[in-house]
């Protein structure tokens, strides 16, 4: 587990740009014990999301393997998907985009613009850290305080996917696999660029 700020901070939104800095060399710390195995790194925010607790943290995972997901992702990383319409904003060599398939309102990938490292440097970490940051508050002005899970994919390309829990998962989605997403993803990155 990594706490976010020795201060009190229910939510990612509230912590500084050097609390998103000292998080992310804390994930590249950690991460370096993982050896051979892959590690999940993971933020869940508010009970529906799985959070047991009411102060900012994150976990790590160490699993035997990559998982199937990961495997599966597509060595071209963001830069497949970038669309001006679904950008939500940028920094650097990163940028903060709506899923152009999201399975839920304002599902969100954070990575870098163009394929590259399997792992981020931890420049690159924090900056993507900073416009998680920066994402959940935005969502929080448009949706109010809503739960969410956030994880760390390294695997072809890094990226970090934003998944808010705006929708309950009922039979369709759990039994079938079929997603229901109510919001356009362009309708939702205007919302959160606004």
């Amino acid at each position: 587990m990594v706490i976010h700020t020795p201060r009190h901070a229910r939510s990612f939104a509230e912590l500084t740009d050097e609390e998103v800095t000292l998080v992310a060399e804390a994930w590249i710390a950690r991460a370096a014990d993982a050896g051979s195995s892959y590690v999940h790194l993971l933020i869940n925010e508010g009970p529906a999301a799985g959070a047991s607790l009411a102060h900012s943290h994150s976990q790590l995972v160490w699993l035997p393997e990559t998982p199937p997901t990961v495997q599966a992702e597509q060595p071209e990383g963001l830069a497949k998907l970038l669309d001006p319409s679904l950008v939500i904003a940028g920094a650097k060599d990163v940028v903060a985009l709506c899923h152009p398939v999201g399975l839920l309102p304002y599902e969100t990938l954070i990575g870098p613009t163009s394929p590259g490292n399997p792992w981020p440097e931890q420049d690159a970490l924090a900056t993507a850290l900073v416009l998680l940051r920066e994402v959940v508050a935005r969502l929080r002005e448009v949706e109010g305080p809503v739960p969410w899970n956030a994880w760390l994919h390294h695997g072809a390309t890094w990226h970090i996917e934003l998944l808010p829990r705006l929708s309950v998962l009922a039979g369709l989605e759990l039994g079938a696999g079929i997603y229901v997403n109510s919001l356009p993803p362009e309708q939702a990155a205007a919302k959160l660029r606004g």
